[in-house]
């Protein structure tokens, strides 16, 4: 099985909101090892009732002295059909390398049928050089997956390159180019202070062939994605990622991206899965 949806709802929440700035300011180099981080400038908040080009230039001017950040997240799928639904919930690491590469780690501690309490099921994420690590602590399952050609890259950023869209870190006309976006009056259960922000995929664009839609949750204030929320194209399956705790700038090392090491001797299944065309 490759990269399935809610992995990549994960990459994209977290990478988009590191992406570097898209607009005409030249980009800064992420820092060397042992270098100080620079705080993070936040750009002026935008207003409750502001218009499209607003929120996606606010959109693309995020991210662009932001080195690593941390937060909780929170992922659910629901069954459009049965309302049935499941979440799990952890903590996740971003950081940005030199030379245009990212890694990131997903930690799940907990998993909840419903609306029935959290039980302890620990899934772990990292995607680091290439390869995708996913690792059960139940089943005792290690699968490393090469997810880009050796030697391989490509900009997850980049609409109609990456695997999942996020208006975050580009210009404006590139999202319109591919969706139609509209802004959502607010409702009861949004999260607070937030604008929320439609992405309807425009005819024969291959984001039509995936999603209805692409609904962003913006905090103003800090212009960094607090929700994001997709419908797949037969309206079946709809998956939300909610992002709380973000902290920018933490100084986040090689230590904080290593798993713990796991043997075949305590039962483990470890294998690995080079790239397949």
């Amino acid at each position: 099985m490759r990269l399935n949806v809610v992995v990549w709802v994960v990459m994209w929440a977290v990478v988009g909101c590191a992406s570097e700035n898209a607009s005409a300011q030249e980009p800064k180099p992420p820092p060397q090892a042992g270098e100080p981080a620079a705080p993070v400038e936040t750009p002026a908040p935008t207003a409750p009732g502001t218009s499209v080009d607003e929120v996606l230039d606010a959109l693309d001017r995020q991210g662009d002295q932001m080195k690593d950040f941390t937060a909780d997240v929170a992922l659910t799928e629901m069954d459009e059909l049965t309302k049935d639904s499941s979440t799990r919930a952890g903590k996740l690491k971003f950081q940005r390398l030199p030379e245009d590469d990212a890694r990131i780690r997903v930690t799940f501690e907990t998993r909840s049928a419903g609306e029935g309490k959290p039980k302890p099921e620990k899934i772990e994420y990292l995607l680091e050089g290439g390869w995708l690590t996913e690792r059960n602590y139940r089943r005792k399952d290690n699968v490393r997956r090469q997810v880009l050609k050796p030697g391989e890259k490509i900009n997850l950023l980049k609409l109609g390159e990456g695997p999942f869209p996020l208006p975050i870190g580009q210009a404006k006309e590139d999202v319109k180019e591919m969706f139609e976006v509209a802004v959502i009056p607010a409702a009861p259960d949004d999260p607070a202070g937030t604008i929320h922000g439609r992405l309807t995929p425009k005819p024969r664009t291959q984001f039509e062939r995936k999603f209805k839609s692409i609904d962003v949750w913006v905090d103003p204030k800090a212009q960094m994605p607090r929700r994001i929320e997709t419908l797949d194209r037969n309206e079946q399956m709809r998956q939300t990622t909610d992002l709380e705790n973000v902290k920018a700038n933490t100084g986040l090392n090689d230590a904080d991206f290593k798993l713990d090491s796991v043997s075949p001797k305590d039962g483990w299944k470890l294998r690995d899965e080079p790239y397949e065309d």
